[in-house]
């Protein structure tokens, strides 16, 4: 008798398998037993007969446990109705582990706050095992088209002596007497790679120290990075769309199940095709003051200010040249508008917000020289990162995506904790 996966289960209709997993749910009608099982790939229902199997098997699931390690062992039956098509008619059952009769999370309503401290059982969920899966797709959607593009994965390290995206966020740790920081972002050491390799990517968690309680706030998140030489502004925004328009597709492909249990509106997402809009900051500040924001020229977005401008887009949409003041120091001007930067972010629609954020990196050394000093920061600590200027300096680009944000809103979630397996949030560490 084959063991198989319950993800595999449409290849053997007519066989007898054994499926082994835990015991997520059950009913009894008299002489008719039905389990929910799940084995890590999927769920499906193990329907028992009294009359078609040993009775002291049928019986001894009446003290069964929910979260129980069982091997089920019967015979594969289409069932249209069941989300993939198939049930196990059980001929018999080993019990593996009887679970303590106090599981904490029963199938009635909890509180989000109840589900959190208890994230490593929530995870058996079939709603968080279809985010995460989804999130997996993506993940591996993402590692597919830039290998399959040119790119070269270059890994970053978490561990570094200076801030990329600013001071006020860095978490501080001690490095043998010596100040250390958790990385904002890889893209600097992305910079010295690409001129190196060409066309580069770092993949990995980045840590932000910002005491924000918002629904697209997490301390820790993991983030792609792309990096090219010899890439401009518009080049990068290309490449960002078809990537983006490529994850959306093979979720689709890949994880339409997940995306039903979600109940994810697919229409929307077969709409994620390339061109994506662009939006200067001048005129997406204009739709802003025309639907009531107080913001003025020079602010960067806030949360509120994203979703105006993605509600009113079915595609993603990229906004470009934000004013320098508002970002990074590595940014480069405009040589046509000097005041603004050759920088673009991507919006996700329906409300998502930023998803991207991206731009043409400062290749001039005594320009980017100036820049340091006139945001405040070590000279010293930056030595490395001016000596990509001074040693065949070329104009290169690159881009960040956040994948829980990214996550969020391919899942249509209203809250990024979800997206990762262990979030990290304000006040919110445990487990």
């Amino acid at each position: 008798m084959e063991v198989i996966s319950i993800n595999n289960i449409e290849n053997y209709e007519g066989k007898e398998v054994e499926i082994r997993g835990w015991l997520y749910n059950k009913r009894s009608s008299g002489s008719i037993k039905f389990l929910i099982i799940r084995d890590g790939t999927g769920f499906i229902q193990a329907t028992l007969i009294k009359s078609e199997m040993e009775k002291e098997a049928f019986e001894k699931i009446d003290g069964l446990e929910y979260e129980s390690s069982i091997k089920v062992r019967g015979l594969v039956k289409r069932e249209n109705r069941a989300p993939r098509g198939f049930e196990i008619l059980v001929r018999n059952i080993e019990i593996v582990h009887q679970a303590w009769e106090d599981y904490p999370l029963s199938l009635k309503e909890h509180g989000t706050g109840f589900l959190m401290n208890y994230r490593h059982l929530w995870l058996r969920s079939p709603r968080q095992n279809a985010i995460l899966r989804i999130r997996a797709e993506i993940v591996k959607a993402i590692r597919d088209f830039l290998d399959q593009n040119g790119f070269i994965l270059i890994d970053a390290p978490i561990l570094t002596p200076s801030a990329c995206e600013g001071t006020t966020t860095l978490f501080e740790t001690n490095y043998f007497g010596d100040k250390a920081y958790l990385t904002q972002s890889g893209q600097l050491y992305n910079e010295a790679a690409a001129m190196a390799f060409g066309k580069v990517y770092c993949f990995g968690p980045t840590f932000r120290a910002e005491k924000s309680k918002t629904r697209r706030h997490l301390m820790e998140f993991w983030m792609v990075e792309p990096e090219a030489a010899y890439l401009e502004l518009e080049e990068s925004n290309e490449i960002q769309e078809k990537l983006v328009a490529y994850l959306v597709e093979q979720v689709l492909k890949n994880k339409p199940i997940e995306l039903d249990l979600l109940e994810r509106d697919k229409a929307r997402l077969q709409l994620i095709t390339p061109p994506f809009p662009r939006l200067s900051y001048d005129e997406a500040i204009e739709i802003l003051k025309a639907n009531g924001s107080k913001i003025e020229w020079g602010d960067d977005f806030g949360g509120e200010d994203e979703t105006i401008l993605s509600n009113k887009y079915e595609k993603p949409v990229f906004i470009h040249r934000y004013p320098l003041k508002c970002k990074a120091f590595y940014m480069k001007p405009d040589p046509q508008r000097p005041e603004v930067a050759l920088c673009a972010d991507l919006l996700a629609p329906e409300g998502y917000g930023e998803i991207i954020g991206g731009g043409q990196r400062i290749d001039d050394y005594n320009l980017l020289a100036e820049k340091i000093e006139e945001h405040h920061l070590s000279r010293e600590n930056y030595e490395w990162y001016l000596d990509l200027r001074k040693y065949g300096s070329v104009p290169h680009s690159g881009f960040g995506l956040g994948i829980e944000r990214t996550v969020a809103w391919v899942c249509g979630l209203n809250h990024i904790r979800e997206t990762i397996p262990f979030p990290r949030m304000l006040n919110k560490i445990y487990p």
